[in-house]
């Protein structure tokens, strides 16, 4: 293993922030070969690999067939990708968030839903560009300058995600996924199952799928902390009924059990603070 940092997180350019979260840009060196997870989240993903491709073994939908990419983007899912790597991994990770897929793409977050596409199904010629610009340079600051500046220009005025579908949404991020969808229903003034459609036909995902999500971010960013809790604690803190709850949730969206993915999770973890003018 070598002593250069993983990765750095930066913000975009305040006028994509509504539709990027953020920038994250990796380097691991030196690491056992094996396989990688990529886990289910709350935003679409955006992934550019430096060197080799991303090779995906097995994907969200088990009917889409293993796939080798430089460039790439993932729909919202509930179950892992698994990535095999040879010890080595470098590129860039953008986090898209569900508006992000109308703006970005030109299409609403359930046409992406469970896929994995190649950059270019959706960006066009800017894939292109973006990918050969990114190869030019070995500053992440100038990495995720280029991005701003493509993903600016990919912007579009697309027809806005519907009100009471974006407040349930909100709601759900907002409460942690812990908000119950009689309720939601209720405060939209729709019936449960209409909302169900609607939510969707938008994100590609039920209100109950993204709950299971979110309550799974927030278990996994408490276990990954230096004073990580125990596994009861976490399932009482992230609104899980027992630990029971939290295991079989886990093994739906990591393919295995809390502790088993700590062990075999072998990569460090991107963090904030790294130096955006450093070469990689």
């Amino acid at each position: 293993m070598t002593d250069t940092p993983p990765g750095v997180v930066a913000l975009p350019a305040p006028r994509l922030r509504p539709f990027v979260a953020d920038y994250a840009g990796y380097r691991m060196e030196g690491f056992d070969a094996g396989v990688h997870a990529g886990l289910p989240s709350r935003h679409l993903t955006l992934i550019v690999s430096f060197g080799t491709p991303v090779d995906m073994a097995v994907m969200p939908d088990p009917a889409q067939a293993p796939e080798s990419l430089f460039a790439l983007v993932s729909g919202l899912h509930v179950a892992p990708v698994m990535i095999r790597h040879d010890g080595n991994q470098h590129g860039v990770h953008v986090q898209i968030t569900a508006l992000g897929a109308r703006a970005l793409f030109g299409r609403p977050a359930s046409e992406l839903a469970s896929q994995i596409v190649p950059m270019t199904d959706v960006l066009g010629g800017l894939a292109e560009e973006l990918v050969d610009r990114l190869n030019g340079t070995t500053r992440w600051v100038d990495r995720f300058a280029i991005f701003d500046d493509v993903l600016a220009r990919a912007l579009i005025d697309a027809p806005p995600i519907r009100d009471e579908v974006g407040f349930a949404w909100t709601r759900l991020i907002t409460t942690g996924g812990a908000a119950p969808v009689g309720a939601l229903a209720d405060e939209v003034g729709w019936s449960r199952r209409h909302l169900t459609e609607q939510f969707r036909s938008e994100f590609g995902l039920a209100p109950k799928q993204l709950a299971k999500v979110l309550r799974f971010e927030r278990a996994r960013g408490l276990l990954v902390t230096p004073d990580r809790p125990s596994l009861a604690r976490v399932a009482a803190d992230c609104g899980y009924a027992d630990q029971a709850h939290l295991a079989r949730d886990w093994r739906d969206l990591a393919g295995s059990s809390p502790t088993a993915w700590l062990e075999a999770e072998v990569f460090p973890f991107v963090q904030d603070g790294a130096d955006l003018d450093e070469a990689v």
